[in-house]
């Protein structure tokens, strides 16, 4: 059974009179291939989201990135970069099993700090956006080193999975998902005598970035992680680098992040 060996499966999924009849169908499958299905997440070594790549974002934030389990989508609708399955082709998802049809991808993780406060992890991206309708500046650290001082309406910070989302709207880069490493893009940056930027994006690898808000009455940012808003109302300084942790993905061998790419993008 190979990346099966570990039975216990947590469901992260929304309920809706649509979805439960489908669900009852990945239950019997579970049933079938011996799977054990849990109610905590804590006792999952399998945690399979059910919906698109917000799901399965939100499965990941909402399961604490889990390093021992592995983590799965199931799309319910269009496919997405994350979800491989299709919960309306059970047959397909019992065939990948049975034929080891599977592999297990790493995905690098940036973790990210605000004022000195308790850490979180973002697997897309994480962004500083202004709130109002008006620039806001940002002195940008790379390590120690005052690298910049941006003014306009937001900075991103993405993985490499994450590249291909809000990053690439931004003509960003996008970056093969077995580099570790991070990208830094501006949003409407403004470039005078003041206030001089790079106006490309940054990819950077075992660095910190060190992010301070320039307090000049428009220090209260929208700070979001894998785009759901962070309830922070003041913020002075975030810090951002790339985890010391990795998130295990269970996909399809033919079906890699570049196919992904490829059927998305050409």
């Amino acid at each position: 059974m190979g990346n099966f060996d570990r039975k216990n499966v947590y469901l992260f999924y929304k309920k809706t009179p649509e979805l439960m009849p489908k669900i009852d169908q990945l239950h019997e499958l579970g049933r079938k291939q011996g799977f054990h299905l849990v109610d905590d997440y804590r006792d999952a070594n399998i945690i399979a989201s059910v919906g698109g790549d917000a799901s399965f974002l939100q499965a990941i934030r909402k399961t604490g990135f889990q390093e021992d389990a592995l983590y799965l989508g199931i799309n319910s609708g269009q496919l997405g970069f994350y979800t491989d399955f299709d919960i309306d082709n059970i047959q397909r998802i019992q065939e990948s099993i049975e034929n080891d049809m599977t592999k297990v991808f790493r995905y690098p993780v940036i973790e990210v700090n605000v004022d000195d406060q308790k850490s979180f992890f973002c697997i897309n991206e994480c962004s500083i956006r202004s709130n109002i309708i008006k620039t806001f500046a940002i002195d940008v650290y790379i390590d120690d080193l005052h690298f910049e001082t941006f003014r306009g309406d937001g900075l991103v910070v993405s993985t490499p999975t994450g590249s291909t989302a809000y990053n690439k709207s931004l003509n960003g880069a996008v970056v093969d998902p077995d580099l570790g490493a991070m990208q830094l893009t501006e949003i409407s940056s403004l470039n005078n005598n003041e206030y001089r930027t790079l106006g490309s994006p940054l990819i950077l690898g075992d660095r910190e970035l060190r992010l301070n808000i320039v307090q000049n009455g428009n220090d209260h940012p929208i700070i979001s992680a894998d785009n759901e808003a962070l309830p922070i109302r003041n913020c002075h300084k975030v810090r951002i680098k790339l985890a010391d942790r990795q998130v295990k993905t269970l996909k399809l061998k033919d079906n890699s992040f570049f196919h992904k790419v490829k059927k998305s993008f050409l």
